[in-house]
Parts: structure tokens; C-alpha cells; sequence
């Protein structure tokens, strides 16, 4: 299941990137987080490895995951490492600096395990997912304008 949204945000970048690194931050837009905690003594760049909570209908999904792509101001992606109800996942995070501020993008691609039933949840799981990132996006932009 793949979910991909972007918005723009009337700030520079520069104001955007502490709302996707400092984890008391990201925990007041991402909604569907309950924890998010770095794991290792490295707290930026490719290879930091972090873990964190997640909220879906029924189920707390428990993951960690290492940083595959971290360039300050332009993009974070992630890939899990281990957890439960996942087979895949894997977020990518784009900031791009347009004439109004910023253009942010938040590139979410999930794998249920389960063989065919989990193919099926996935496409229920679409339609939610797709609305919950748009407001994720509506909170981010809130927070960094303020």
C-alpha cells in the first residue's frame, strides 16, 4: 500500500526539518504516533537507528527503523528493521523550497503480512491511511507557520 501527499508551507525549510527530527516534535503532528525514541548514540545522518509506536485500528504496531537517506533541510527516509503487523515499511520525507516557503512530501509504503488476506487489508487500509496523512500534513503545516 502506497500513500503519498504533499502541502505547501509558507516557511523555509530550515523551519520545517526540527518538526522531522526531534522526536517531541514529531509526536505533535504524527497522530497516529504514541512514541517515538531514538535507539542509538546517533541522532542524525544515514544509519541512525530509532523505534517507535504506531496506532492502527485495533492494533499497536511496535517498529524499529534505520535512516537510509538524512540530508538536513531536504529529506529523511526510513526503512523498518523489525516489528509487528508489518511486513514492509518504509517513509520518505521531502522538503523542497518553493516561492511561498516549502513543499512538503510524505511518501508512506506498507506491507502487510498475511499473504492475500494482507493484500486485501492493505486496500481498506489505503483509504484510511490516505485521510489520516492529510491531516498530518494540515498539523505539520499549523505547527510550522505558528
Amino acid at each position: 500500500m502506497k500513500v503519498q501527499k504533499s502541502i505547501e508551507i509558507g516557511v523555509l525549510p530550515e523551519k520545517i526539518w526540527p518538526f522531522l527530527v526531534e522526536p517531541e516534535k514529531i509526536l505533535k503532528w504524527c497522530i497516529t504516533l504514541e512514541k517515538f525514541e531514538y535507539t542509538g548514540k546517533q541522532r542524525s545522518g544515514v544509519g541512525t537507528l530509532f523505534y517507535f509506536e504506531e496506532k492502527i485500528p485495533g492494533q499497536l504496531m511496535k517498529l524499529n527503523f534505520k535512516a537510509t537517506e538524512w540530508v538536513e533541510n531536504e529529506r529523511l527516509a526510513f526503512s523498518m528493521t523489525s516489528g509487528n503487523y508489518a511486513k514492509k515499511y518504509d517513509q520518505r520525507w521531502t522538503v523542497q523550497t518553493i516561492p511561498s516557503g516549502s513543499k512538503f512530501t510524505f511518501t508512506e509504503d506498507f506491507e502487510f503480512p498475511y499473504g492475500i488476506l494482507g493484500k486485501v487489508l492493505g486496500l481498506f487500509a489505503r483509504l484510511s491511511s490516505q485521510a489520516t496523512v492529510g491531516k498530518m500534513l494540515a498539523r505539520l503545516k499549523s505547527l510550522a507557520e505558528a
